[in-house]
């Protein structure tokens, strides 16, 4: 089912609104039914169809409603309108899981034989559920509540920090993803190759990271003084050609789609 669209919506609100043709169209059998009840009700009763006049008022609203607004209420499910970068990467990771095995769309910790029966974390179900549906942001306020409730969850550490991965987070999602291989975490061929760690992937610290086990975590120190600052400047082209062919390994290696390989060169060379 292809998303809708507000000016369409708002031009059949002008045009069929007498008998409800917008609502039809946006899904609300609900309305739809309501404007012919009214559409009938103004031509028996009133010898007019009073309808029309709503139909031409939900007409402007649907002009003067913002896309993001219109999207939220009738486009659930599909990512929201903008050209941002990371919006971007959301279609494009959304066409991916329409292709691949969808049995593993994120990781599930393995069940333990006669583990003791606990209360269900009900933010962990809904984090998922906003996760798979590219509502990061969502994702990630559900994951944090969840670890709240239970601090020691390996699949919710994981998940969180893929979604930390895709909204460009490094540090948190290096923070849960060690915690999570601390927690009993050792599926490693998925951190190397997880479409939404790619981002953790090509950060100058992941080497590192990966030679620790992935258990050891420590952000790179900010220069305190004028010699740190100017070594660090003098290896500044060093690093940025080392985080370019990391892309372009990726991207060879299938892991980054070719748009995904120009916008994260580009960010590089901008910067």
């Amino acid at each position: 089912m292809r998303p809708k669209n507000r000016i369409t919506a708002a031009f059949l609100a002008f045009f069929t609104g007498i008998v409800g043709g917008h609502k039809l169209y946006l899904g609300d059998t609900g309305g739809f039914i309501f404007f012919m009840v009214l559409f009938i009700i103004g031509i028996n009763i009133f010898g007019f169809p009073i309808s029309m006049l709503l139909g031409f008022f939900e007409g402007l609203r649907l002009f003067n409603t913002s896309d993001q607004d219109f999207d939220r209420k009738f486009n659930r499910g599909y990512v929201q309108r903008g050209d941002t970068r990371i919006e971007r990467r959301r279609e494009e990771q959304m066409r991916r899981y329409d292709t691949e095995d969808k049995t593993r769309p994120y990781y599930q910790a393995p069940p333990q034989k006669q583990a003791p029966r606990v209360r269900a974390n009900p933010f962990k179900a809904s984090g998922l559920a906003k996760y798979k549906e590219f509502d990061l942001d969502g994702a990630i306020a559900d994951f944090l509540k969840g670890l709240e409730v239970d601090p020691n969850d390996v699949a919710l550490n994981f998940n969180i920090a893929c979604a930390y991965s895709l909204t460009e987070k490094k540090d948190e999602a290096y923070k849960h993803l060690s915690k999570a291989v601390s927690l009993g975490f050792n599926d490693f061929e998925r951190i190397l190759t997880h479409d939404d760690l790619a981002f953790v992937r090509i950060q100058p610290e992941f080497d590192a990271f990966k030679r620790s086990g992935y258990k050891v975590f420590q952000a790179p120190p900010k220069a305190t003084s004028t010699v740190e600052t100017v070594q660090a400047e003098a290896g500044e082209n060093d690093m940025l050609l080392d985080q370019l062919s990391r892309l372009a390994e990726l991207r060879d290696r299938g892991l980054l789609s070719e748009e995904e390989f120009l916008l994260e060169k580009k960010k590089l060379t901008r910067n």
